[in-house]
């Protein structure tokens, strides 16, 4: 069956809101309807803009729990669990909306059958005890005590709410408490304050609003300020709200119903923040939350639209003729306004920006904060931080569009207010908003962006993060370089001027303050401008002027100046790197880490992240500096392990940087006799070509080499690698046809041979004498067979020089290197020669009889040569 409900017939412009996360979310402006749909009626809402959008679509049902606010907010609750509020912009529109969503509500109640409105009935008879008494100084313990028990059910409360606001409750009870102080009961007075902390804590949106009228909101109060938690103390809130001086109407404000929103909002917000701070719950905050909300977007509203009020508003700052005080309160009444708009929703706060600015906000700004009074300069800041807040490149353009004029940017006088401002909060401010001034669109590259297309060999990384770094906008590229030529040098000239102060010593908590923001800010400057800034700080020499401050007196102010050397070696920039260690600002650093150990302060563990940091990442000009420069003083830090740790990385590198390019068997072919032939710790790759001395050796014969050697008895050969030639010998198989005394030389004892390789060797230190390379030919096929003989047994050889190659390193590293004609690898007759060679060396020639020598014997004696 279709209701019969007589919808408003025209549209009512509201706005419509939506809670979330406790915050009211404005889903848009437009105009609403109510209409009657089949056998439902339903609320609408169609945008503004956008005729064909709907905002909102509910349908009204006898359950939703629709509540009226003031004059203009319907609040209510979806079936969903979603609350919604429509707010209109007069209060005749709530009013039509409201009586629609009534009407609907009753027929729904009478349509819903006898049986639910008889249970409905018989609930609230029992939610509702009768009524209550009579407020009385007699009665008030009983009033008290049957709230206490109503309350306890949902029904209750209900019930409650609708027979205090019915009967107008609240104001029957306000007299009593001028009569209980009159007669100083003080038990009638605790009472009272109890009624009323559960009146107001029952969540009811009406009586909330009731308590804050003029009429009624004194004697509330003024129960509230006898708290039996804390019987022996009386508050004055009632003297604070009665004071007028708390409110300055710097214009005249002609809407009534503004300036009662003005007051009953202040009065909300005195109860949420000072009356009832200690007592709320969450669902009494969140409406107070909810009609503050509501109230400041009404006076927003008003006042962004109000024309003829901006204009009186801003034209008090530039008059000449008004007084301080009348244009220190128009600034208080802006900083008011902004702090008002950071709480509602963007578009408004867009608005009333735009409204503002077209009407001189920034001058009002430029006023403020070049004024002598320090609180206009408070407030000043306070508005200049909300609009950066809102939007910075408006800001950054006014101040583009000031340079292009030739006027004194705000960035200018933003710098002058830091430099000489004592309030350290107001320099606080000035410094984040230079901050966020200069900040560029595009995020600032991470701290190792350098390093990772280093060790990623990508140049197109670091072109891309380069790119990235830099402002893509033009004005912004302006205006950010104008700062570097006009404004950085006077920002930072405190800084310059450490320089002529020598020591560092009497500083005030307002130069402490300044130098503190000057490196945020300079540190800040590194992360997002990486090349303006290094070219900057580089031809101001500013990372010695701050090394300075690191013998202050201060230690927040050393905090600060090491966390700025940590940034600049995060980086790993070699620039930076190449600066600090071209000053010697790693001194003033381990100073600090020795007269603050082993105390394990904030100090100390600032400076060990730092060198921790340099050894973990391996910063190999950082560990260089350090060591080479201050090793004593390095070792003498034991009680951590992080500075030796950079001793060894350091003795490491050299070792490495000395045998980068040698291998085992290498040859030193330029004749550098400082460089040593070691393996390195690789591998060894077999033997070299023959060279020309090699060549020579192998042309000459068997009784030209018994004659050099014994000519060269107390000398001995030259070193191949760091390893004697003996001490390489090897047993050699001869051929079954050529059974020679040549082939039995290697047999000898292996003990021997090895003393008189260690005396050879000193002496082949000091005498370095070439072996005779005479090339006689005589014998030389010979000896090309033998060597093809040898050949068949190569693996052996190979194995068997392997297993010598680490007896002898330890040899290798006393020995110097001859010559390249010295320093060969002897392979004559299969490594036997090398017996013959310790034989000549020795003054006692080894003689072996061959009588009665058995094919047993000769290899018996192979075995022991081996």
């Amino acid at each position: 069956m279709a209701l019969v409900v007589p919808p408003p017939n025209d549209k009512k412009r509201v706005k419509v809101y939506e809670l979330r996360h406790n915050d009211w979310f404005d889903r848009g402006t437009g105009f609403c309807t109510g209409r009657v749909v089949g056998d439902g009626s339903k609320i609408y809402v169609e945008s503004e803009d956008q005729p064909e959008r709907t905002l909102l679509e509910t349908r009204i049902t006898k359950d939703d729990g629709y509540q009226k606010q003031q004059d203009t907010l319907i609040v209510w609750t979806e079936s969903t669990g979603t609350d919604m509020a429509l707010s209109f912009q007069e209060a005749e529109g709530c009013a039509a909306i409201w009586d629609f969503v009534s009407h609907v509500q009753q027929n729904l109640m009478a349509m819903a059958g006898p049986d639910d409105a008889l249970s409905d009935d018989a609930m609230d008879s029992f939610a509702n005890p009768l009524a209550l008494p009579r407020p009385e100084l007699s009665n008030l313990d009983d009033i008290a005590s049957l709230m206490r028990t109503v309350i306890a059910t949902p029904q209750g409360r209900d019930s409650l709410s609708k027979l205090v606001i019915s009967e107008d409750y609240i104001r029957k009870l306000v007299p009593i408490v001028t009569m209980a102080e009159d007669l100083e009961s003080l038990d009638d007075l605790h009472y009272l304050c109890n009624i009323m902390k559960m009146l107001v804590l029952l969540n009811d949106t009406q009586i909330i609003e009731h308590v804050v009228t003029d009429d009624v909101v004194m004697g509330v109060v003024g129960a509230l300020e006898y708290d039996p938690d804390f019987p022996t103390h009386k508050a004055n809130h009632r003297r604070y709200l009665r004071d007028r001086s708390k409110f300055k109407e710097v214009v005249p404000i002609q809407d009534l119903a503004i300036k009662k929103k003005i007051h009953s909002t202040w009065r909300l917000l005195y109860l949420k923040d000072v009356v009832l701070a200690r007592i709320l719950d969450d669902p009494t905050f969140s409406v107070l939350n909810s009609l503050i909300f509501f109230n400041q977007v009404d006076i927003v509203s008003h006042l962004q639209g109000n024309t003829a009020f901006l204009e009186e508003l801003f034209g008090i700052i530039d008059d000449p003729n008004a007084p301080h005080a009348r244009k220190k309160d128009a600034v208080c009444f802006i900083q008011t306004c902004c702090a008002i708009a950071k709480n509602i929703q963007a578009p408004g706060r867009q608005t009333l920006y735009a409204n503002f600015i077209q009407n001189g906000l920034l001058r009002v700004i430029n006023f403020a904060l070049l004024n002598g009074d320090s609180s206009i300069r408070v407030a000043g800041t306070d508005i200049l931080v909300a609009m950066i807040d809102h939007d910075a490149s408006m800001v950054r353009a006014y101040i583009f569009r000031s340079i292009q004029d030739s006027k004194r940017p705000l960035t200018d006088t933003l710098i002058e207010l830091l430099l000489i401002e004592n309030d350290l909060g107001v320099k606080a401010q000035a410094a984040d908003a230079i901050k966020v001034l200069l900040e560029p669109q595009q995020p600032p590259p991470p701290p190792n962006a350098e390093t990772m297309a280093r060790n990623s060999n990508n140049a197109e990384f670091l072109s891309k993060m380069r790119n990235n770094a830099a402002p893509a906008n033009p004005h912004i590229d302006s205006f950010i370089q104008n700062f570097y030529d006009n404004s950085a040098s006077k920002l930072f000239r405190p800084l310059k001027d450490l320089e002529k102060r020598k020591p560092i010593v009497n500083l005030t908590f307002q130069e402490v303050s300044l130098f503190q923001h000057l490196i945020e800010i300079l540190m800040f400057l590194i992360r997002y401008h990486l090349f303006r800034s290094k070219i900057f700080i580089f031809q101001e020499g500013l990372p010695a002027r701050i090394a300075q401050l690191l013998a202050c007196q201060h230690k927040h102010l050393q905090l600060t100046a090491l966390k700025f050397f940590r940034t600049c070696i995060g980086l790993q920039d070699d620039s930076y790197i190449q600066q600090m260690t071209k000053n010697f600002l790693f001194e003033p650093i381990l100073n600090i880490v020795y007269t603050t150990m082993p105390r394990d302060n904030l100090l100390n563990s600032v400076c060990l992240e730092l060198f921790e940091f340099v050894k973990r990442e391996n910063v190999k000009p950082v560990i260089v500096h350090v060591v080479e420069n201050y090793r004593e003083k390095l070792e003498e830090i034991s009680y951590v392990d992080t500075f030796q740790s950079l001793i060894l990385h350091y003795d490491q590198m050299q070792g490495y940087n000395a045998e980068a390019d040698t291998t085992l068997f290498s040859q030193d072919q330029d004749g550098n006799p400082h460089r040593t032939s070691v393996n390195g710790n690789q591998r060894w790759q077999g033997v070299k070509e023959m060279d020309a001395a090699e060549e020579a050796y192998f042309n000459t014969s068997d009784d030209e080499d018994e004659l050099a050697n014994k000519k060269a008895a107390t000398k001995r050969p030259s070193m191949s690698n760091g390893v004697s030639q003996a001490a390489r010998s090897l047993v050699d198989y001869p051929d079954d046809e050529e059974e020679s005394l040549d082939g039995y030389v290697g047999v000898m004892d292996r003990m021997p041979i090895e003393r008189m390789n260690s005396q050879a060797a000193d002496e082949n230190a000091k005498s370095r004498i070439p072996v005779p390379s005479t090339p006689p030919l005589e014998r030389l096929s010979e000896k090309r067979r033998r060597e093809e003989d040898d050949e068949e047994d190569e693996l052996g050889k190979l194995s068997t020089t392997k297993r010598r190659s680490s007896s002898v390193s330890s040899v290798s590293s006393g020995v110097s290197i001859g010559s390249n004609s010295s320093n060969v690898l002897r392979r004559k007759k299969g490594f036997m020669s090398s017996g013959k060679e310790s034989t000549a060396g020795s003054n006692d020639k080894i003689k072996i009889s061959l009588a009665g020598r058995t094919s047993a014997d000769g290899e018996g004696k192979r075995d022991e040569g081996g």
